[in-house]
C-alpha cells in the first residue's frame, strides 16, 4: 500500500497516523501538489492528496473515504469508527467539525500567502476566519463535556481523537496565533496527548 501526499497536509497526515494506529505498513511517498505537479498528476491526473493506491494498484481519493475503507479491513473491535450508531454519530459529528477547521485555515493559508495582498479581500478573510474559530468553539465544548474518558470515544484512541488532534496541531503549526490556544484548553490538552504518541511522532507535520 502506498500514501501519496506530503505530511503537512491534514488530510494525508490523518490518514497516516491512522494507518499506524490500524497497524497497516505502507510506503509514504512525500509528493507535493505543488512543487511536484508534474510528478503527482503521473500518479493520479486530479493530483489530489491524499491518493492511495492499493496492493492491486486501485487508487482511491478523499481521506474520509479512504479511512472508511481502511476501516472495513479489520475487525470490527479493532475499527477506528465506532459501530454503535448513536456513538458513530457523536464521532462523525467531531469529525465533520475538524475536517471544516482544517478546511477553513487552508482557505486562510490559501489566501494569505498565494493571492497578491491587493487582491484580498477583507470580508470574505473575515468570513472565513469566524468559520475557522466557530469549528474549533464547537470543538472545544464537546471536547470539554467528553473529558470523563482518556479519549473522546472512550478508552482508546478512534478517529476523532486522531482528526481533531491533527486539526489542531495544523492550524497551529501553519497559523500561528490565528486561533489562541488559550481559549481552546481541552483541545490543547487532547492535542498534547495525542501528538505525544508514536502513531504521531512517526508521521511527524513536515
Amino acid at each position: 500500500m502506498q500514501l501519496i501526499g506530503m505530511m503537512d497536509s491534514p488530510f494525508v497526515r490523518r490518514v497516516a497516523v491512522s494507518m499506524a494506529v490500524l497497524d497497516m505498513p505502507f510506503e509514504h511517498r512525500s509528493v507535493s501538489v505543488f512543487r511536484h505537479f508534474d510528478q503527482f498528476r503521473h500518479i493520479n491526473p486530479t493530483v489530489k492528496a491524499p491518493t492511495f493506491i492499493d496492493d492491486d494498484g486501485t487508487q482511491l481519493i478523499d481521506s474520509t473515504l479512504i479511512l472508511d475503507y481502511l476501516d472495513q479491513r479489520v475487525a470490527p473491535q479493532a475499527r477506528l469508527l465506532p459501530q454503535d450508531v448513536p456513538a458513530r454519530r457523536r464521532a462523525l459529528h467531531l469529525i465533520g467539525f475538524a475536517l471544516a477547521a482544517c478546511e477553513k485555515t487552508v482557505q486562510l493559508v490559501y489566501e494569505q500567502t498565494l493571492r497578491p495582498q491587493e487582491k484580498q479581500h477583507a470580508p470574505w478573510l473575515e468570513r472565513v476566519q469566524t468559520q475557522l474559530t466557530s469549528a474549533y468553539d464547537t470543538l472545544e465544548g464537546d471536547v470539554t463535556k467528553l473529558g470523563s474518558g482518556p479519549w473522546l470515544c472512550g478508552d482508546r484512541l478512534m478517529q476523532p481523537d486522531i482528526t481533531v488532534a491533527v486539526a489542531w496541531r495544523f492550524t497551529q503549526h501553519i497559523l500561528p496565533g490565528a486561533v489562541d490556544p488559550g481559549r481552546y484548553p481541552a483541545l490543547a490538552a487532547l492535542s498534547a496527548r495525542a501528538e505525544a504518541l508514536p502513531a504521531f511522532l512517526g508521521a511527524p507535520l513536515e
